[in-house]
């Protein structure tokens, strides 16, 4: 086959495919992975180097679902067409049903195509299922395989395990183990693995063991310009701005415009303080949030509740009436309109979510002519490095947020530069043309052989999940070494570090803290400590997973048995010796105070006082001077054992560093425990009685070391 006219065949086997009137949304087969691949062949086909695309889906035959996906061929362009193959029974299954049929799949595809006049110049996968489709029929015919994952399974059992699934639940309910097989496979065997972003490489698909990072090509979706598509001067007439000016004093101010959903990681509450803060950026704008649809918070899922709720509490609180608008519903429409009215106000849309994978309605915004402010944490840093239309910032700064917004606003020759700037870069990095060249170019290196990948020498790991997991506290142990330490200290750290990066596959790295999420994400920025990959905060009461920072809804649940928040502060309010900790330093479930131990009842009387009052709870002393009153069921020890049942790790594979006394319960039990030296360290000197636990006599993560050292912990764990 000639240069200029490549057969590329595309495989997405789940769902419910075909070229008109997609059923996105149906269920969660049928969404963006659909759109994407039906976008992805007609956009090749537009190219003259494309002679012929072929998207490989499963044929179905089924009462409940439209005869169109019944049809074995279907033409979706000149070039270009739905190409439906036998795969198992003949009504619809989901994806998590079909991993018996696969090989069933392949055989019928290999028929397909050894009765064609010419075999693909490449295979291009999409998701696991196709990707064990897609290597064996690579291997079978020769032909280069190129693969996306679209969601990865790893990634995907984190988020289950977090919504309280049993991880026996999920691999009988998802297939789990199969999932993650067919991708270490497709890994090892694909030539190219096609990503979103920078981020997607280096956080989710490093988890794998078949890990290459030479082999992986950043080439972003493209972007709907039929859609997404700057102002033509008629945006103050459309419907979405008659439900603006209920909010809105001065509705023809610029907009800064914020668009999630109502999740806490999206950190619209942030966003909100920070205007607040700022009388010049109330003078300069409207802020303008759309987060999700609702008719009554009340109605809502607690996570969506709390957001919304707190979004109330925070315009309240700086009185923003009149300055902040957020809508209760919202349809597709109203969201194009949306940007192309910030557009033509002169204002700036901004994401400012503690983490932001990709960044699609950064690159939306941009299409529409609005400069972007974005998270420093994820896609925004490529979005903004190919675009060149906005500023990143760190989402934990409301000054920082602020100074962008303002510099953004104040400089109308800055703002059309940077309009113009996201504009074009659209086009040239986002824009479906543009990612079938870059598509193309990678494709032509592989046929033409200028691009060979050398593969590393791999090899898979000894159980498919962590065999051990490595837990420490943040201020004593990793922090100390920071804050005044010795010049060493920064350097031992990083050793530290770079050990756990090298088993980072088999050990999961967790920080046990008493400090809320906000703060401890602050602190591991600005001292540069990689995100673990659980992070326990709030003294046990909080539990997120990295990189999305996702909470663990089923802890949560689990701890608020018994928990009347409001009754402990009326219990404890009068006593003398106690001070309730700033708002910042309390959460739902953890009430501190500063202890004055001086004037303060006992830590034994302060407990029979909450029993008198009927409430059963946690109460801990660190440091001397910090009384933090806690569920029953939550605390660091607590936590940590979760997480072993959770990740199916014995505790005895389990090594804790502990440097206070709000350590103590963590390093109990079956754990292998070593507390570091410093100066706080004597509180848990009574444990060395009656626990089999390493004391070191080197401080911060020298101690850490050390005590990885005394118990040959690795070797433990992966034993020659």
């Amino acid at each position: 086959m000639s240069y200029s006219s490549k057969y590329i065949l595309l495989i997405s086997v789940h769902g419910l495919i075909r070229g008109e009137n997609l059923e996105l949304g149906r269920d969660a087969d049928t969404g963006g992975q659909t759109k994407y691949v039906l976008e992805l062949a007609r956009a090749l086909v537009k190219n003259p180097q494309v002679g012929r695309v072929d998207l490989l889906t499963r044929l179905i035959k089924d009462p409940k679902v439209d005869a169109d996906y019944a049809q074995p061929r279907e033409l979706i362009g000149d070039r270009a067409r739905i190409v439906r193959i036998e795969c198992g029974p003949e009504e619809y299954i989901a994806k998590e049903m079909l991993w018996d049929y696969l090989d069933n799949f392949a055989d019928h595809a290999l028929d397909y195509l050894k009765e064609q006049p010419e075999l693909p110049d490449v295979i291009h996968s999409h998701y696991a299922d196709a990707g064990y489709v897609g290597t064996r029929l690579s291997h079978q015919l020769g032909i280069p395989l190129v693969h996306t994952g679209h969601s990865l399974g790893r990634s995907k059992r984190t988020r289950l395990l977090l919504s309280g699934i049993k991880a026996d639940e999920i691999e009988s309910r998802y297939n789990m183990a199969r999932r993650i097989n067919a991708e270490e496979e497709t890994l090892g065997s694909a030539a190219r693995v096609i990503t979103s972003t920078h981020q997607e490489i280096a956080e989710q698909y490093a988890q794998y063991d078949y890990y290459q990072p030479d082999q992986m090509l950043v080439i972003p979706p493209g972007t709907d310009l039929e859609k997404f598509y700057p102002p033509k001067g008629n945006e103050w007439e459309t419907p979405i701005v008659q439900e603006l000016q209920r909010f809105l004093r001065h509705p023809r101010k610029p907009i800064i415009l914020a668009l999630s959903r109502p999740d806490p990681r999206k950190n619209i509450h942030k966003l909100i303080a920070a205007y607040g803060q700022s009388p010049q950026l109330q003078a300069q704008a409207n802020l303008v949030i759309v987060a999700g649809n609702r008719d009554d918070i009340t109605d809502l899922d607690q996570g969506p509740r709390e957001v919304l709720t707190d979004l109330l509490l925070t315009i309240d609180r700086y009185d923003l009436y009149g300055k902040v608008a957020y809508p209760k519903q919202n349809q597709a429409e109203d969201v194009y309109a949306l940007f192309r009215l910030t557009a033509l106000s002169q204002g700036v849309f901004i994401n400012p979510a503690l983490t932001e994978p990709f960044g699609l309605t950064l690159i939306e915004a941009a299409a529409c002519g609005v400069p972007i402010v974005a998270t420093e944490d994820g896609g925004p840093v490529d979005i903004i490095k190919n675009c060149q239309n906005g500023y990143l910032i760190n989402p934990l700064d409301e000054v920082d947020i602020a100074d962008k917004l303002l510099k953004v606003l104040n400089d109308k020759q800055q703002w059309q530069f940077l309009s113009e700037s996201g504009l074009e870069g659209v086009k040239r990095h986002y824009s479906w043309p543009s990612h079938v060249e870059s598509y193309l170019e990678a494709i032509n290196a592989l046929t033409q052989q200028t691009s060979v990948l050398k593969r590393s020498d791999l090899k898979r790991r000894r159980t498919l999940y962590y065999n051990g997991a490595l837990v420490t506290s943040l201020d004593q142990n990793l922090l100390g070494a920071l804050q005044g330490g010795l010049p060493g200290d920064r350097q031992t750290l990083d050793e530290l570090l770079e050990v756990l990066y090298q088993h980072r596959k088999n050990v999961g790295f967790c920080i046990a803290t008493g400090r809320r999420l906000d703060s401890v994400l602050k602190i591991l920025r600005e001292y540069r400590i990689p995100q673990p990959d659980m992070l326990i905060t709030s003294m046990g009461t909080e539990i997120y997973s990295s990189p999305d920072l996702i909470p663990d809804q089923s802890w949560r649940n689990h701890i608020d048995y018994l928990w009347n928040r409001n009754a402990i502060v009326r219990i404890l309010g009068e006593l003398p010796g106690l001070a309730l900790q700033p708002k910042e330093e309390l959460s739902a479930y953890k009430i501190s105070y500063f202890y004055d131990a001086a004037i303060a009842p006992s830590l034994e009387e302060i407990r029979q006082l909450l029993h008198k009052g009927e409430q059963t709870v946690n109460t801990i002393i660190s440091f001397g001077q910090f009384l933090d009153i806690l569920p029953i069921r939550a605390s660091k020890g607590y936590a940590v054992r979760w997480l072993s049942q959770q990740w199916n790790i014995p505790l005895e594979h389990v090594f804790t560093a502990g440097g206070s006394g709000a350590d103590e319960d963590m390093m109990r039990g079956n754990t292998l425990s070593v507390v570091v030296a410093n100066r706080h360290h004597e509180e848990l000197s009574n444990l060395g009685e009656i626990e089999p636990i390493y004391f070191s006599e080197k401080r911060y993560a020298a101690g850490i070391l050390d005590g990885l050292a005394h118990y040959r912990f690795f070797e433990l764990l992966d034993p020659v």
